[in-house]
């Protein structure tokens, strides 16, 4: 019932968009004579942006400056499941870099929410992204997707890169990588990565726990499958799939920061009325990305709520793979960096950083944490504080492990 609900509303949300766009063409030749007009076609253009998208973004990375020349850059699909693709952006330049895997979240958005973090690295690394498909796409024939598979794809992907490799996982996946990480150590597998950047992720919710933890918390997980976990309908692919749908989890973060979200849309309408095309097309880009989502299978969203954010089993070091239980001391060749936000109200400082107490068979000479001042959750890997403060601190520690 959630689901069809959804697409009631969705399709309401069409007409009102087939509307908006009646209403620009109709006002769109008047523009010219002042604001009264420009309120109107920016109200239509208002119009012509309601409800959600559950198409994929692009990337839309063309090129990027390598030392002093501009090279192209082209998504190569490495390899496929039907639930994610190992996505590499190909740069056609001579010299050798070290190989990123880029762990995204799969928490709502599409992989795409990460373009400004893969931006930022490519000049310096061959970049590759775990490139999560939208659950409600994929057939029921192919299977379930939980805890598990999501580890187990990252050991695939990275034995697929052909080549020694560094991770980089940021917000939720810092768990996985963790795991991945351990489960490769002790299979001694060649593809073990040489380092990962942990990046405002829920190593151990017990640290300062924010709203998002104690909303885990408030409910047993029963709850979770009752009230949040809906079967895709007839009209799509993934049809009788039992998902936690992106649009749930979409609303969730907008009503974390309501005021913040009203006044976007506010400043949109305005720059749009004054005819600020930069400015509008910032806010524009933001929400199109932000509204753009994507579907989890229900066992992944269960198994992570209940094992990541109630029993803590990463933290308390009794996390199992397959059945079997993974010793974070097994770590021993992989380096560790951790990054947090000071401001981040999703993942609390100490949360990233208790990796550190897990992976015990480090040496000092191969870990480094950083905290970025003055930056909340998204701070973290995106935004100017990223690109001029946090990653030459992340490029220099995979440099020197590489």
């Amino acid at each position: 019932m959630l689901y069809d609900a959804f697409e009631m509303q969705c399709d309401l949300a069409q007409q009102t968009r087939a509307w908006g766009r009646v209403l620009h063409d109709a006002v769109s030749p008047w523009t010219a004579f002042g604001d009264p007009v420009n309120w109107m076609s920016a109200g239509a253009r208002m119009m012509m942006r309601a409800g959600l998208t559950f198409a994929r973004p692009s990337f839309g990375i063309e090129a990027v400056t390598v030392g002093n020349r501009e090279v192209s850059v082209v998504e190569e699909p490495v390899l496929v499941t039907p639930f994610g693709t190992l996505l590499r952006f190909r740069k056609d330049i001579d010299s050798e870099q070290p190989k990123v895997l880029v762990v995204a979240p799969l928490s709502g958005h599409f992989a795409t929410l990460l373009r400004s973090t893969v931006k930022t690295l490519l000049p310096d690394h061959d970049v590759y992204i775990t490139d999560w498909h939208n659950a409600r796409d994929v057939p029921l024939s192919d299977g379930a997707f939980g805890f598990d598979d999501y580890v187990g794809h990252l050991v695939q992907f990275l034995g697929a890169m052909d080549g020694p490799a560094h991770v980089l996982a940021v917000c939720q996946p810092t768990v996985q990588a963790l795991a991945a990480a351990a489960v490769m150590a002790e299979s001694k597998d060649a593809a073990t990565p040489r380092s990962m950047t942990l990046m405002a992720g829920p190593v151990d919710c017990r640290i300062s726990p924010t709203s998002v933890n104690a909303l885990a918390t408030s409910k047993p997980i029963e709850w979770f499958e009752k009230n949040l976990i809906a079967t895709v309908p007839r009209r799509h692919k993934g049809a009788g799939r039992r998902v936690y749908p992106g649009f749930v989890q979409v609303s969730a973060f907008v009503s974390m920061n309501t005021k913040r979200h009203v006044q976007g849309h506010a400043d949109l309408f305005w720059h749009m009325a004054n005819g600020e095309v930069e400015k509008a097309d910032a806010i524009a880009g933001f929400y199109d990305e932000y509204f753009a989502v994507l579907d989890l299978a229900a066992e992944f969203y269960i198994e992570t709520v209940k094992t990541v954010f109630q029993d803590y089993t990463l933290a308390k070091n009794e996390l199992t793979y397959r059945g079997n239980r993974i010793d974070m001391r097994a770590i021993r060749k992989t380096a560790l960096m951790t990054v947090e936000g000071e401001r981040d109200d999703i993942c609390a400082v100490g949360q990233t950083m208790a990796a550190h107490d897990l992976c015990t068979g480090l040496l000092p000479h191969m870990r480094s944490h950083h905290l970025q001042a003055g930056v909340g959750h998204y701070g973290v890997f995106s935004g100017r504080k990223w690109e001029g403060q946090t990653y030459p601190l992340v490029r220099n520690f995979i440099q020197s492990h590489n």
